[in-house]
């Protein structure tokens, strides 16, 4: 059980945001980089911290650190500290200093939703200044747990000081020009897709592997004439009629609308379901207005290319 005392009179601001920085980044080195402070500064004010508690917030073996059962109690009260500490801030900037939401998105969101998302959410919350970040996955999540970024756009990612809210379908589709053959076909085979010249989108944000595993499987070798790693090539090579490929949704969803691609039904060989989640640190998300306009803006952009206000 946590000890309450006198010593908690002492408690500082900085300290928690260390403890949490450890917690998060689950290090003391990754937490010292992200707070610009040495190893020994926030190993200093982590002890502080848990002298002014009376308990041990990690159990110490060798250079490892593991959160102990007290440690672990003491997070929601720490996160709780610091949301108001921040809340208290924001509330005391002068109204002439709008309130800055700091807002990343992976490649893909941040090509097709977010220039859609950002002149919706900033005509809702015109009293907000908006920053954006492109980023790829990995560093938008080490973005968020150093508190750069207060909400991310990203793929399913899974962390324990994260939480995440599925908002966008990103799931592969096969598509072709039209006039193609495939357009008037039903269960089309592996073997007549092998046949086809294919443009062959590959990317470490997807798992395309399934899509070669189709092909292994079926003992076929796929006719894969343009391997590509730019989105906007491969459905350009498409689009001009030179080949067909399996591409996420985000990026033909205005073709597909517009009837310039058409999307051939493959689910009985092959499906890969991709979702973008919006994602933010735990209880950290204190914006319940602007939250329900991201989720108004993602059924906007589902609806039509352009935003009705």
């Amino acid at each position: 059980m946590i000890k309450t005392g006198k010593g908690l009179r002492g408690l500082n601001i900085d300290h928690l945001e260390a403890f949490m920085y450890v917690v998060h980044l689950e290090g003391i080195h990754k937490a010292a980089e992200a707070l610009y402070l040495s190893q020994p500064t926030v190993t200093a004010r982590i002890k502080t911290l848990e002298r002014d508690l009376g308990i041990e917030l990690f159990l110490r073996k060798g250079r490892s650190l593991t959160l102990s059962e007290e440690g672990k109690a003491f997070i929601p009260y720490a996160e709780q500290i610091i949301r108001t500490y921040d809340q208290g801030k924001k509330r005391l900037k002068r109204e002439d200093n709008p309130e800055e939401i700091i807002i990343g998105a992976n490649i893909i969101t941040s090509q097709y939703f977010i220039p859609f998302a950002l002149p919706f959410l900033k005509k809702a919350n015109p009293q907000l200044r908006f920053k954006f970040y492109s980023a790829t996955n990995d560093v938008l999540l080490d973005k968020l747990l150093q508190k750069q970024v207060d909400i991310a756009f990203m793929k399913d990612v899974t962390h324990r000081g994260i939480q995440k809210h599925e908002l966008l379908n990103n799931s592969v589709r096969l598509v072709v020009y039209p006039g193609h053959s495939f357009q008037y076909q039903e269960n089309i085979s592996v073997q007549q897709l092998a046949n086809e010249p294919m443009v062959f989108f590959e990317c470490g944000a997807f798992d395309w592997t399934r899509i070669h595993k189709l092909f292994e499987m079926a003992n076929v070798n796929p006719r894969i004439e343009f391997l590509v790693d730019h989105l906007e090539v491969a459905k350009s090579i498409i689009l001009s009629g030179n080949g067909i490929g399996f591409l996420p949704y985000l990026c033909i969803k205005e073709e597909l609308e517009r009837g310039r691609l058409i999307e051939v039904d493959v689910s009985h060989i092959l499906q890969i379901n991709q979702h973008i989640f919006a994602t933010h640190l735990n209880n950290s998300f204190v914006y319940p207005d602007l939250w329900n306009d991201i989720l108004q803006s993602v059924k906007e952009f589902e609806k039509e290319k352009d935003p009705v206000f």
